[in-house]
């Protein structure tokens, strides 16, 4: 890799030095105007001009009477405008609440209702769901317009100052085990993250960042546009995902740091049509996150762009990382890497007793990146938060070096006839069969193993295979209890706003086929 000047991070310091999420792009303004923050859609907007508008944008926040602390509602795609206005509301010392663009009415309500937001704030093009659950609430709504039109003159002259322990964002979760629940994110958590990345990642001043995940969602918001904002170095973004267009960003914006999700790496391999490893000389880094990805993803990417796809984990509860794969070192295939700086974590059995390496257990992570907890859910942070530990419900194992590897989500882990499966386990041989795109191994309900395994495939365009040449594939590379005796063929799967695969939407009664011990 080549060696070039190294940037430090704007980040939080004790002392009332920098207190506020927004003072990275203060500080890179006054010393850098003119270098390069924000590409999108061919233009490019400099450190110089995102201050700009993000000190207008404060500066009206303010005006309308909103107080640190306060909660707002933000709703805007991956585009310039969700930057200006995420760190003006920052500015202003609000607490941000980033919500799908897809989302309904009645879904914002409750999270107008749960967090008692003051001000709800939309792009133009995603007004009218927001509006209407600002207005049914009796609250102000702006509609955010293009920042060609935005008024600069009048600004806000320095962000607020915070306390460490200040709320600077609720990260909603995904309710998969009831209604959501929003995770406090502390402005101390953040710059733990940026604190982290700084002995991780090896940002330089000649890095250039990229992604097409949405800034809602706290992978892209934090990980992905708040670190190359507090480094310093640009942010390309792409709304919507388009792999076709992913892939020419990369190469076109020269990007030497990339990130996504599984689904966004397969697309993209599908889409590159005859690119090489010379069309993305600069690519040094691509981060994956948010689920498991698949061995033959990891070095069909590696054979077509030139860079080993590098894993790492974390979770709304951990300002969205934990664990990343060293640049130092060859990065395991099939681990997510070891704890960042200041992070621990451990494995534990059900009772919360630590188990020796290599045993299966649930993941506990302890560190200043953990969240506050719940947003007025005492008895559900109470449950995950204990003598500054978080348990993840996530099941994996460390190695000798410390490199975590994730089993499964303790929810989705299969108990077929007393015997454990991990759907990741049977999901990464399938995705070994060169007609199959996409994999979600799930538990279905039966009478005589208590749960069965179903499979839902979709396949490569113009691909045909039938379940029995599926179950025979499986049979041949996994112990009998572990095949899928049950399958649909879909068009394509579930998935959240991260890209992330969404198996409590898969309909299990949809899966078909012979049950029982034969095949």
């Amino acid at each position: 890799m080549i060696q070039v000047a190294s940037v430090t991070p704007v980040t939080l310091v004790r002392g009332g030095l920098l207190s506020n999420v927004a003072t990275a792009v203060f500080e890179h303004a006054g010393t850098e105007p003119d270098r390069v923050a924000v590409r999108a859609a061919g233009a490019e907007i400099t450190f110089g001009a995102l201050r700009d508008a993000v000190a207008s944008f404060a500066k009206r926040v303010v005006d309308a009477g909103v107080s640190p602390g306060d909660r707002v509602l933000l709703v805007a795609p991956t585009i310039p405008e969700f930057v200006a206005a995420y760190y003006g509301l920052h500015a202003a010392g609000a607490t941000l609440i980033t919500m799908n663009v897809m989302a309904t009415a009645p879904e914002m309500e409750y999270v107008i209702d749960d967090a008692g937001v003051s001000l709800v704030v939309a792009w133009q093009a995603n007004a009218e769901a927001a509006e209407k659950a600002a207005t049914g609430r009796g609250l102000p709504f702006w509609t955010i317009d293009p920042l060609a039109d935005w008024d600069t003159a009048d600004q806000l002259d320095q962000p607020v100052d915070l306390p460490d322990d200040a709320t600077a964002i609720i990260i909603y979760t995904s309710g998969t085990t009831g209604r959501p629940k929003g995770a406090e994110l502390a402005v101390s958590g953040i710059a733990a993250i940026v604190d982290a990345a700084e002995h991780v990642l090896e940002f330089s001043e000649d890095d250039r960042s990229g992604t097409a995940l949405p800034l809602f969602h706290v992978f892209g918001q934090i990980m992905v546009m708040h670190l190359a904002i507090s480094f310093g170095t640009s942010v390309s973004l792409l709304h919507p995902f388009d792999p076709r267009r992913l892939v020419e960003m990369i190469r076109d914006d020269e990007l030497t740091v990339v990130s996504g999700v599984p689904t966004m790496w397969v697309a993209m391999l599908h889409a590159a049509g005859d690119a090489s490893p010379e069309d993305f000389a600069r690519l040094r880094l691509a981060s994956s996150g948010g689920a498991s990805l698949p061995v033959e993803v990891i070095r069909a990417f590696e054979d077509r762009f030139g860079t080993r796809i590098r894993e790492g984990y974390g979770l709304s509860e951990t300002c969205g990382w934990a664990t990343f794969a060293p640049l130092e070192t060859e990065p395991k295939i099939g681990a997510v890497g070891r704890a960042v700086h200041n992070v621990d974590i451990e494995i534990r059995d059900l009772d919360g007793s630590a188990l020796p390496t290599g045993e299966v257990g649930e993941v506990w992570i302890r560190g200043p990146i953990v969240m506050k907890g719940y947003w007025n859910r005492p008895e559900a942070t109470a449950a995950v938060l204990q003598d500054g530990w978080l348990r993840t419900g996530d099941l994996g194992t460390l190695d000798d070096d410390g490199d975590l590897r994730i089993v499964d989500r303790l929810k989705d882990l299969i108990i077929r006839g007393g015997y454990n499966v991990y759907p990741s386990e049977v999901e990464e041989v399938l995705y070994e069969h060169p007609a199959i795109v996409e994999a979600a191994v799930v538990g279905v309900a039966d009478p005589t193993y208590g749960e069965e395994i179903g499979a839902v495939i979709v396949l490569a365009a113009g691909a045909e295979v039938e379940p029995e040449e599926l179950r025979a594939w499986a049979k041949e590379r996994l112990s009998a209890y572990k095949v899928p005796r049950l399958f649909q063929f879909a068009d394509a799967l579930p998935k959240g706003p991260s890209g992330k695969i969404l198996k409590r939407a898969i309909d299990r009664d949809a899966l078909t086929g012979p049950r029982g011990p034969g095949l």
